[in-house]
């Protein structure tokens, strides 16, 4: 079954909780006791309706507040599909949440407040699934009920959209307007009877109609090593093959591939997955490749197709989305784990820093406090073998780990 991953995003009172909560139940994907336990937890705060954001604010702090924290990963399914949604805070200080979030999926559903319209936190929403190429976009414009379910108001927040979408710089982003109101249910999973003058399908309806193919980012076929498999076993002595992920694209048996750092080249002889041969890797599939000639490839090289070459550098420009508390200057090393290769870099410089807002760039920023986002320049102590994000996303992107701690301290997107 096809597995669609979305992202959500929304700012406080939006009703992204309510949202998730309200498709999982009219999917009926809640289980008995989650149910009983809504039940009982909007009784007890003296609501006269099921307060659907229970089934997905997990932490006591969330529940308490009555806002989304931490991401959340919540998971249902369909006949047709099987889903992950990323919840996702909507607030300036859990960006990098945001990003973490956005960072694997192929869809986005970004909540707006019919009352308030597009606000600030829409423009930081639309920002970063610009920024980290998210195909396709959902715009649900919640609480109609709130606004007696008029189509003025539905239009006006649509145009207010239309003139952020013109700020964007991926244009290749499909963008869908759904009237809603997730307390209520309309045009959740059931079409409202309150807005007739909506001719569009409901938000369960797109999603199900959504064609992985065409909202995957595709490239082209990088294959990194991650395990060299020897069993020098007696039916098996000489076999030697090169267990691993295709990202971006297939590769075939009989494709001329060269092997990286070396550059060596070979012919793709045999593809395996568990003991069963295969004609064809699909991309996103884990199999085991073994070649025509002896080729001497370990764990971080890096297979790709003759005359199809990625970028081998030691250093490269990035899109950097800070997540420590301690800051990033200028000088100081960190970790870059590109795919399963890790290499020492070197912050060369914090070319400028990006307001996530569209608002422009701050050109004198000389360091980066959590949640900031800006261009960096990083020199690295060997090459790495990297596209940029915008053509390829997994093999254009990055996370910086601090070489003390050991903590994941950033992500990065490579120009």
């Amino acid at each position: 079954m096809e597995v669609l991953k979305i992202a959500t995003a929304g700012s406080v009172d939006d009703g992204k909780s309510t949202l998730i909560g309200r498709l999982l139940y009219d999917t009926k994907s809640l289980t008995t006791d989650k149910l009983e336990a809504i039940e009982k937890r909007s009784k007890k705060n003296g609501y006269d309706y099921l307060d659907f954001s229970l089934a997905t604010d997990g932490l006591v702090a969330e529940r308490e507040q009555g806002i989304t924290i931490d991401v959340a990963h919540i998971y249902f399914s369909t006949k047709k599909k099987s889903y992950i949604i990323a919840d996702t805070p909507g607030h300036v200080e859990y960006t990098r949440n945001m990003v973490t979030g956005a960072s694997t999926s192929q869809a986005a559903i970004i909540l707006i407040d019919a009352r308030k319209g597009v606000i600030e936190q829409t423009n930081r929403h639309f920002f970063i699934n610009n920024l980290l190429r998210v195909k396709e976009v959902i715009v649900a414009i919640n609480k109609m009920d709130l606004v007696d379910f008029f189509e003025g108001r539905y239009n006006e927040i649509k145009a207010d959209f239309e003139q952020l979408m013109a700020k964007r710089e991926y244009e290749d982003q499909k963008i869908t307007f759904i009237p809603v109101s997730a307390l209520k249910g309309d045009n959740v999973v059931n079409r409202s009877k309150n807005m007739t003058w909506y001719k569009g399908e409901t938000l369960l309806e797109h999603l199900e109609g959504l064609d992985l193919a065409a909202v995957s980012n595709v490239g082209t076929p990088r294959f990194p090593v991650q395990y060299v498999i020897r069993p020098k076993t007696d039916k098996y002595h000489d076999f030697r093959g090169f267990a691993g992920k295709v990202y971006g694209g297939e590769l075939s048996v009989g494709d001329e591939v060269v092997a990286l750092p070396s550059q060596t080249r070979s012919k793709i002889k045999e593809i395996y997955f568990h003991d069963k041969k295969y004609q064809t890797a699909s991309r996103r599939s884990s199999v085991t490749i073994t070649l025509e000639d002896e080729i001497n490839l370990s764990r971080g090289d890096m297979l790709v197709k003759a005359n199809d070459l990625p970028t081998i550098d030691k250093q490269f420009t990035a899109t950097i989305s800070w997540m420590d508390s301690e800051n990033l200057i200028p000088g100081k090393k960190y970790v870059v784990q590109h795919g399963v290769n890790k290499v020492l870099a070197k912050v060369n410089t914090i070319n400028h820093k990006i307001h996530p807002d569209y608002s422009g760039i701050d050109e004198k920023a000389d360091s980066l406090g959590m949640n900031d986002i800006a261009e960096v320049t990083f020199k690295l102590n060997k090459p790495i073998f990297y596209d940029q994000f915008k053509k390829h996303r997994t093999n254009g992107s990055f996370i910086l780990i601090d070489t003390q701690s050991n903590n994941t301290v950033g992500a990065g997107f490579i120009h």
